[in-house]
């Protein structure tokens, strides 16, 4: 995950700021980066940085429909890292 920070880091300041948050989802630690805006969606990683699926945003706003239940069933909330830059 920290690659994938690092590449954050290196893009413009997004509006809100970038996050990464840390979950259990169906049995397993996953990382979740929320949508940056409008039409783009968010990702959700394994515990190896493999994309799962979009569980938001996107055109339709409810992401690619690969973890329809994400939201629900989530636990264990923890931020990771959040883009403190202005």
């Amino acid at each position: 995950m920290l690659e994938k920070i690092e590449k954050i880091k290196a893009e413009n300041v997004a509006n809100p700021p970038a996050s990464v948050w840390q979950y259990e989802y169906n049995g397993q630690v996953v990382y979740f980066i929320p949508q940056k805006c409008c039409d783009i969606p968010s990702s959700l990683y394994d515990s190896n940085c493999n994309l799962i699926c979009s569980p938001d945003g996107g055109f339709t706003g409810k992401g690619d429909g690969k973890c329809k239940d994400f939201f629900e069933k989530r636990t264990k909330e923890k931020l990771i890292w959040k883009d403190e830059r202005k």
